[in-house]
């Protein structure tokens, strides 16, 4: 049973809340463009940008998420920080060059210098509904941690959640989640490794581990099967080489080098994060395995720890499941706006009415998510993680990468149809065979078949022109 918050508890939350609201206001003065909002005024260094990266990617799925996986299957449940993490290697390495050069805000502006105007509305639709899916996620995540702490109903938490995400993104935009994101991973830092730490300690360290469990399928990356889970490591994999929010990050660095170094520490600093949930989940399944899955973290906190401490890693887990959740509405919200709004509604609108409309719309994207957080309340958090990822990847990474290293090979005509038959063979697949081959190489599948077969066979009706190089 979970106990209820003591005044360390509450000293504890209170002193983490407050300094970390201190940095958001900080980053808020830094706010006074449209530019400043979305992209930092392009003049964020490597510590942002990784901040704005870890900021969103270390959210409730690294944490609660990973620790209700492990809970329920072992190791296996380390694909999402690890995949993250590889991601991140290959933004840096693979991509961050061309994406920076650009001088663009947006993926969809990206695609739409090479394929044209017809790329844009379909590339930013899906990416918003697949990052829509993972908002979901970080809600689940939010109400499993506060009706732990607070014993408040689930509603009430959703409703807490969104009030917290509209006060941590409102007014701080790609600042607030970047200085913020640094902020929180060092405390996310200190409180994974002291809850790993000490569930590893009681579990009697390697020695107790294998005495209670067998090797397979608690200590396989493979735990739930190969298909399915090199699918969740793959979904990683793709979804951050096409998500706004990540993206987003690169074009806010002042320099290449910062952008680079960015994504790079990013890749570094995010899959240990995974280990501490995993020790912990392997604790609670060993001793308490009739603990609600997506309370299993919030529970070993507030049981194990020294109650300030507690309160200080209950504060920086919110904190990681707003800050992740603001991250995500943040890219849907500029993805909406620049590539929608601006676009095809009020293309003479001037940067005080983008800012405007960027905020409503992140009101929009917060009240519609309270429904869908509180009708999916037992359903897995990683798994809604997992989807969204290759929904975004599915829409965005092949025509993005044909758009980056093949312009003059592809066509307007296959890039347009690929964003579509990509994400629309992804959900076909993933109603009609539930149970079969993961719908993400469906997708996958058809977006690069699309492409490459249409290319060759459509001309361009202008020539070729690019404002990516």
């Amino acid at each position: 049973m979970l106990p209820a918050l003591t005044s360390g508890h509450i000293a504890g939350i209170i002193v983490t809340l407050c300094a970390v609201t201190l940095v958001g206001i900080y980053a808020g003065r830094m706010v006074k463009s449209a530019l400043d909002f979305s992209v930092g005024g392009r003049r964020a260094g490597a510590t942002v940008v990784a901040g704005t990266i870890m900021g969103t990617l270390v959210g409730g799925s690294s944490t609660i998420g990973t620790a209700q996986l492990a809970f329920q299957y072992g190791l296996c449940a380390w694909w999402f920080t690890l995949g993250a993490g590889l991601a991140c290697a290959v933004l840096g390495l693979g991509l961050a060059r061309r994406l920076h050069e650009s001088t663009l805000e947006t993926a969809p502006q990206y695609l739409v210098s090479v394929y044209g105007e017809r790329i844009g509305p379909v590339a930013s639709i899906f990416s918003s509904a697949g990052i829509y899916l993972n908002i979901i996620a970080q809600g689940l995540a939010a109400v499993a941690l506060l009706t732990s702490m607070f014993r408040i109903s689930p509603v009430t938490a959703t409703l807490i959640g969104v009030c917290l995400v509209l006060a941590y993104v409102f007014f701080g935009g790609v600042w607030g989640t970047g200085l913020v994101g640094v902020a929180k991973l060092g405390l996310l830092y200190l409180a994974t490794l002291a809850s790993g730490a000490l569930a590893y300690q009681m579990t009697g360290g390697w020695p107790g581990l294998r005495e209670s469990f067998p090797a397979y399928p608690w200590f396989s990356l493979f735990g739930r099967g190969i298909q399915e889970d090199l699918a969740a490591g793959f979904s990683l994999l793709v979804g951050v080489l096409s998500t706004q929010t990540y993206i987003q990050a690169i074009y806010s660095a002042r320099s290449l080098s910062k952008a680079r170094t960015g994504a790079l520490l990013s890749a570094f600093m995010i899959p240990p994060v995974g280990i501490g949930g995993i020790l912990v989940g392997l604790f609670m399944r060993s001793n308490f395995p009739n603990t609600p899955s997506q309370q299993v973290l919030p529970f070993f906190v507030m049981n194990y720890l020294p109650p300030f401490l507690a309160g200080v890693v209950l504060a920086t887990l919110l904190v990681a499941v707003i800050g992740t959740w603001a991250g995500l509405t943040l890219g849907v919200s500029t993805m909406l706006t620049k590539d929608i709004y601006k676009r095809f509604i009020r293309s003479g609108a001037g940067s005080r009415e983008i800012l405007t409309v960027q905020r409503l719309l992140i009101l929009l994207v917060c009240g519609s998510s309270i429904f869908f957080v509180a009708g999916n309340l037992k359903s897995l958090i990683l798994g809604w993680s997992f989807l969204s990822m290759g929904l975004r990847g599915c829409t965005i990474l092949f025509p993005l990468l044909g758009a980056m290293f093949f312009p003059r090979a592809v066509t307007p005509l296959a890039g347009t149809m690929a964003a579509l038959a990509g994400p629309a063979a992804d959900l076909a697949w993933h109603f009609l065979y539930p149970e079969g081959l993961d719908p993400l190489y469906a997708g996958l599948l058809a977006s690069l078949l699309t492409l490459v077969l249409f290319s060759p066979i459509s001309r361009r009706r202008v020539p070729f022109e690019s404002n990516t190089l």
